[in-house]
């Protein structure tokens, strides 16, 4: 728009009240503070996936993963007479990290205790075991970065431990049934110098999901009868019915390599150059916006509309083991409220494909992006401190890459972009 008139948006206004104005500002200059955290014990109950087996990285040590599952029947126990002629353990390894030229065993026990699918399991839940166990399995040679479908022969007298009782091979909500009489296996894997890490899907089959429509990994005995009729029974993993179960995740840090090891973890005092993410709920990077909580807090400062706020995230590339390829593709952000639960940023469910959180890695300028104006109001406007000015960097539960982001005193640290619109 032009006018003949020098100044004519300036026209009238001194007749005007000032709450008919709005004063739209930017700045990148809040003061942003990142921490490295740990938590030892973290829900892991009825997982999408279970890991086994361990994991070495020279920035964040050695991971370790086990997990404990029930067994379910396939199907009801007929009362025949049989004799077991062999058992056999069918796993669908939908991932195979580490060491492929070694030997690995697995290991399995029976838990003393009965677990239920509606409990709470955390990632360092003591076990009690019964002393039943299966020791040096050997498993066959794994490729890996591919899916594994392998056969492992178990002794016959495991398949004898578990039908030991027929009078207990079947299920009732109303009584001890199979589910108290054999509790479940406890897995673990055991490696040489070389170590490895598996994933195994144990969610009920899906009817609409081509690669799991049925049951991929159980335990099946194979029989006879008096007869010579050859049959089979199963104790599956993945059951219809779903069995309760849990992950385990053992983190030893001070197993990193000299001059990478991460020295500040849980710390808030120490600002550190550098932040970290790490898979399987092990480390992960704490954001706090102190100068956000100064502008709230401000008196002067009024009420506000945010327009924009978008946090970046810059990641440290040692261009050895970290490179762009390394990083996890996508993450998400986490505020804790005041009851102690943890929510993804409310900018995540805006559109279904959480195009506008973004949250993506730009391979190109190193950092991620993550926008975040619905967060960042709901706090302006939150008046009964429900949550608090800081965030939790994370990734999806099934993600296995780790991360480095530049903190603090790096050249380029983490930044909020931030306009709003003062009235």
């Amino acid at each position: 728009m032009s006018s003949c008139e020098e100044g004519p948006t300036k026209i009238g206004t001194g007749i005007l009240p000032n709450e008919d104005f709005v004063t739209i500002k930017s700045t990148d200059t809040l003061s942003i503070r990142s921490y490295t955290m740990f938590d030892a014990s973290v829900r892991t109950d009825n997982p999408y996936y279970s890991y086994l087996g361990q994991i070495y990285d020279p920035y964040f040590g050695t991971t370790t993963t086990e997990f404990v599952s029930q067994i379910r029947m396939g199907k009801a126990w007929d009362d025949l007479a049989f004799t077991i002629d062999s058992v056999k353990l069918y796993l669908k390894l939908l991932s195979v990290t580490g060491g492929s030229g070694v030997t690995h065993t697995l290991r399995l026990s029976e838990i003393a205790d009965q677990i239920f699918p509606d409990s709470a399991y955390y990632s360092n839940s003591p076990i009690t075991l019964t002393g039943y166990e299966l020791n040096d399995i050997v498993l066959p040679e794994l490729r890996p970065d591919t899916i594994n479908d392998i056969v492992v022969t178990l002794p016959i007298s495991f398949g004898n431990y578990l039908t030991r009782d027929t009078a207990q091979l079947f299920y009732n909500n109303n009584k001890p049934d199979f589910r108290s009489f054999f509790k479940g296996l406890y897995f673990r894997i055991s490696s040489g110098s070389d170590p490895l890490m598996v994933s195994l899907y144990l969610e009920p089959p899906d009817p609409n999901n081509v690669q799991h429509s049925t049951s991929q990994n159980a335990i099946v005995l194979y029989m006879h009868d008096g007869g010579n009729v050859y049959k089979t029974f199963s104790f599956i993993l993945d059951a219809t019915n779903k069995n309760a179960s849990f992950n385990r995740f053992l983190h030893d840090f001070k197993t990193a390599s000299l001059g990478k090891i991460i020295d500040h973890i849980n710390d808030t005092v120490y600002r550190d150059t550098l932040t970290y993410l790490q898979s399987l709920n092990g480390v992960y990077t704490k954001i706090k916006f102190p100068g956000l909580d100064s502008l709230k807090n401000n008196t002067t400062f009024g009420h506000v509309a945010v327009n924009k706020a978008r946090l970046t995230v810059p990641v440290y590339l040692d261009r050895i083991l970290y490179n762009a390829s390394s990083f996890p593709s996508n993450l998400r952000l986490r505020y804790k409220s005041s009851n102690g639960n943890k929510y993804d940023v409310p900018d995540y469910f805006i559109d279904q494909y959480h195009t506008f959180f973004d949250g993506k890695l730009d391979s190109t300028a190193n950092l991620y992006n993550f926008n975040i104006a619905t967060f960042i109001q709901g706090y302006l406007d939150d008046t009964k401190n429900n949550f608090k000015p800081e965030l939790e960097i994370f990734q999806d539960p099934t993600g296995t890459k780790n991360a480095i982001f530049k903190a603090n005193s790096s050249k380029t640290p983490v930044k909020l972009e931030f306009t709003y619109t003062k009235f």
